[in-house]
Formats: structure tokens, sequence, C-alpha cells
């Protein structure tokens, strides 16, 4: 039986079940990513058929560009998921998943986008782009 990882917004409103395996997490350091977290995105993912999502009346998403939507809670802003519209996988903020995952960070993407404040130092893969 696969691992079940629980998660939710800040509120609680918005509660989800990720039925593992689940991809290890990438680090977004892309313009869009950046602007809404305010810093950058780490993303889990899992297939959609293993992803169950209460709280529906609470989740918005943003369409943030033709190929991709934005999944965040209405009432507390969390962001929570992340679906490109041909991709049989939704990401999930691994932030937003409950207690100990044994999920570990496997890589950078968009790089070439990152803020100027910080570095990324922890000597995983780094990509420009997508990677």
């Amino acid at each position: 039986m696969a691992k079940a990882y629980k998660g939710s917004c800040l509120c609680g409103g918005v509660h989800f079940t990720a039925e593992g395996p689940l991809r290890g997490v990438v680090a977004c350091h892309c313009k869009q990513c950046r602007k809404q977290s305010g810093h950058y995105f780490a993303a889990t993912n899992v297939a959609d058929e293993r992803l169950s999502i209460t709280g529906f009346q609470n989740l918005a998403w943003y369409h943030a560009s033709d190929d991709a939507k934005r999944g965040f809670c209405k009432v507390c802003g969390s962001t929570l998921f992340w679906k490109h519209k041909d991709d049989p996988f939704t990401s999930v903020l691994a932030g937003c998943l409950d207690g100990d995952t044994g999920l570990s960070l496997e890589k950078h993407i968009f790089c070439a986008d990152k803020g100027d404040y910080y570095e990324i130092a922890d000597g995983l893969p780094q990509f420009p782009q997508g990677g």
C-alpha cells in the first residue's frame, strides 16, 4: 500500500491527501513562482488520480498562463498546487504537507530567473530554465 501524505492550507479550509509515490522536491525560481510565493516554490508532484481534495469551496485556481494554473486557498491565500494543462500530475507545494515526509530536494529549475538576494549553494543540480 502506498504512503498517504496529508496536507492543508494555513487556515485549514482546504485539505488534501496525496497517495505516493511522490517525486522528489523541485525548487522553481521562475518569476511567476517568486511573485506568487514571495520567494521560490518547492514542490513535489502526484498523479492526478492519487490526489484527493476537500474544501473545494475554498480552493481557487489562477490561470497564470495559457499552459498552467495555480491553486490556492481563497480564505488564507496559501499556495497549494501548480498544474500544467497537459500533465497527468499535479504539483503540490512541499511546505503544505503535514509532518515528516521523507522527501528531499532534488534540483533547482529556472535559476536564470532567481532573485539576486540569495545564492543556491546546496550542491544540487541547477538548470537555467526547466529541467
